[in-house]
């Protein structure tokens, strides 16, 4: 029984803007084809079942033929899988998406297309420049920077383009830009008129260079730009000066490397692409359940003995209240049970099960928990503290010693995460990491572990690093890391602040 093909737009690099069926296509694939714009990113929509092909072409380098291409997708569809197609920008703009949905009809085998934004729309409008303006053109054509260098003559009616069409996109043009510029010089169009290319459109890596027809080939070669990149030709690109926004986020062009466990790095992720950064996910750890959950069941069953619960992690809530839930328990058996927490972060996961934190202390560290309960009577009370397996010693120590029985009971540990290291490796030697960023103790210690022995210094040389707060700052530094900022408040938004701050001074008094 033959399977389906969806020829499906990724859109023009961006994660964000790949549309909501497509992203429903790639997570029902068994098989992903893929191209060299389309986002990694998008692979993570993909079950983890599916098999990934990468079929890109990159100047000229084709990892498969077009051909071979539409024999794979016919081939894996015969076989009775579902193939997602994942094609950037739209599969039937210059995307050959009409090629394959020709060769599917040929061979009877069932297709979608699902749209996609295209690159020509996105990466103007991410540059500042609307294709369409009222003031200044109603026409817009979309070109390809190279036709098939098999035809003998040109299709192209340059004389229509240069005089009729008031704003033209040229795809794939940036080495056939002198001929381009020559042609429509030569038909008329003036060489005042207003010219902008956009390399790396929608991503962290946009680049943006304008100019006239006259200068723009000499401003492109001086700027080293390359493909991937589209040419907007018109008097719309004069607005660019005023309507320019992704260009002047504080983060862009910067390339900062996530260390988080992955369940947990979203928000520091998205905050950090919000500013215009890449971010590269390398989880360092892997948050799993102790050894043992008898210690924790033994404390469940006498939670009416306890006065205090005490929470240090988010990670402590969740296999908290998931061990109790486990028991057939839910947050009324903590009805009678003040609580402390951490930072506003435990204190949100505490609430979302519907408890009021009674204790936060002003900084969030364990020795602020430990000076916030000295105004509170713990002779002789029942702490229970549910926290990591490798956990510092000071919380419950110094709790002890103001007179509290404290269980201090494990219900999560970390493990060593590797999965991303290859590509973190790669990056770091081709010099393209900017700043590694860490979240706890757990990540410094494993990162230095993910590194080749003997390479660190040399992998992080030129590379800066940012700290969650001071018992990871003291961490890094004993392993050999030089910490150039630690945020001032020991949170996901402190250390974002504290990384704008430091590539945009400016934002501190915003």
């Amino acid at each position: 029984m033959s399977g389906i093909v969806y020829l499906i737009g990724a859109g023009p690099g961006d994660p964000g803007l790949l549309t909501l069926k497509g992203r429903a296509c790639i997570a029902r694939a068994d098989v992903v084809v893929y191209d060299y714009l389309a986002a990694p990113a998008l692979l993570a929509h993909a079950a983890p079942t599916a098999q990934r092909i990468y079929v890109g072409k990159q100047g000229g380098d084709h990892t498969l033929s077009q051909e071979a291409i539409n024999r794979l997708i016919v081939e894996q569809a015969r076989a009775g899988k579902t193939v997602a197609r994942l094609k950037g920008g739209d599969p039937f703009i210059f995307g050959r998406g009409g090629e394959e949905a020709e060769e599917l009809v040929a061979a009877g085998v069932p297709f979608e297309v699902v749209p996609g934004v295209t690159s020509a729309v996105a990466a103007a409008a991410y540059a500042g420049i609307p294709l369409t303006h009222r003031d200044h053109t109603a026409t817009l054509a979309f070109v390809t920077g190279h036709e098939d260098p098999a035809k003998e003559a040109s299709n192209i009616d340059w004389g229509a383009l240069a005089t009729g069409i008031g704003t033209l996109v040229f795809f794939m043009g940036v080495k056939n830009l002198p001929r381009i510029v020559e042609r429509l010089t030569a038909h008329g169009m003036p060489p005042e008129r207003p010219v902008a290319l956009i390399r790396w459109g929608t991503t962290s890596r946009q680049q943006t260079v304008t100019g006239t027809l006259a200068t723009i080939v000499e401003r492109v070669r001086a700027a080293g730009l390359k493909a991937p990149a589209i040419t907007v030709v018109g008097e719309v690109v004069r607005l660019r000066e005023r309507l320019q926004w992704f260009e002047r986020r504080p983060l862009l062009g910067r390339t900062i490397v996530v260390t988080r466990a992955r369940e947990q790095a979203s928000d520091l992720v998205e905050q950090l692409e919000a500013l215009g950064a890449e971010v590269l996910e390398c989880p360092t750890i892997r948050v799993i359940p102790p050894e043992s959950w008898k210690a924790l069941d033994g404390a469940i069953t006498r939670l009416r003995d306890y006065h205090w619960v005490v929470f240090t992690s988010v990670n402590g809530v969740r296999f908290f209240f998931a061990r109790l839930a486990h028991h057939g328990m839910d947050t009324r058996a903590l009805g009678h049970l003040r609580t402390a927490v951490i930072g506003p972060a435990t204190a949100a996961a505490l609430a979302s099960h519907g408890l009021r934190s009674d204790l936060m202390p002003e900084s969030y560290r364990a020795e602020s928990v430990v000076e916030a309960f000295r105004a509170e009577a713990l002779t002789g009370a029942a702490v229970l503290l549910p926290r990591a397996a490798e956990a510092r010693p000071v919380l419950p120590e110094e709790l002890r010693r103001m007179g509290a029985r404290v269980d201090e009971i494990p219900v999560y540990r970390t493990e060593i995460a590797s999965d991303g290291a290859p590509e973190l490796i790669r990056r770091l030697e081709g010099g393209e990491v900017h700043l590694v960023t860490f979240t706890s103790s757990s990540t410094v210690k494993n990162f230095k572990r993910l590194l080749p022995p003997g390479k660190a210094a040399a992998l992080m040389d030129g590379v800066q690093v940012a700290s969650i707060g001071p018992i990871t700052t003291e961490t890094a530094e004993g392993l050999g890391f030089r910490v150039d900022l630690t945020a001032a408040a020991y949170t996901i938004p402190g250390l974002v602040q504290a990384i704008r701050e430091h590539y945009d001074p400016g934002a501190a008094h915003a």
